[in-house]
């Protein structure tokens, strides 16, 4: 999934269906969810923040930017980090990143 967004903006959330393995969107109930994005040069993430679940039983989930997260331009990496009930993690997508470009700005 590519997503893009200009400078300095806040809107439209990054907003995304977290699925298994098999294709199947995963049950959030009771869950948390973190999003993370890096740059792709660099090795520290850019955003460390709470994502939202926007409904659970499909496991659809959005993040809200704020503007210290795209005062940048660049290629970012992103991923959503749940936390399970039980106390167990999984990243989605797990077997690659989501691709997050920031674009200049004109004005």
């Amino acid at each position: 999934m590519s997503f893009f967004i200009k400078q300095n903006d806040t809107v439209p959330s990054l907003r995304a269906t977290l699925k298994n393995g098999s294709g199947t969107a995963i049950d959030l109930t009771n869950a948390t969810v973190r999003f993370h994005m890096r740059s792709l040069a660099g090795t520290s993430a850019k955003v460390d923040a709470s994502a939202a679940i926007v409904t659970a039983n499909t496991g659809i989930v959005q993040y809200n930017w704020v503007g210290a997260d795209t005062n940048t331009i660049g290629s970012y990496q992103g991923e959503f980090e749940v936390t399970y009930q039980d106390g167990t993690i999984e990243t989605f997508p797990n077997n690659n990143y989501l691709h997050i470009e920031v674009l200049d700005d004109l004005a």
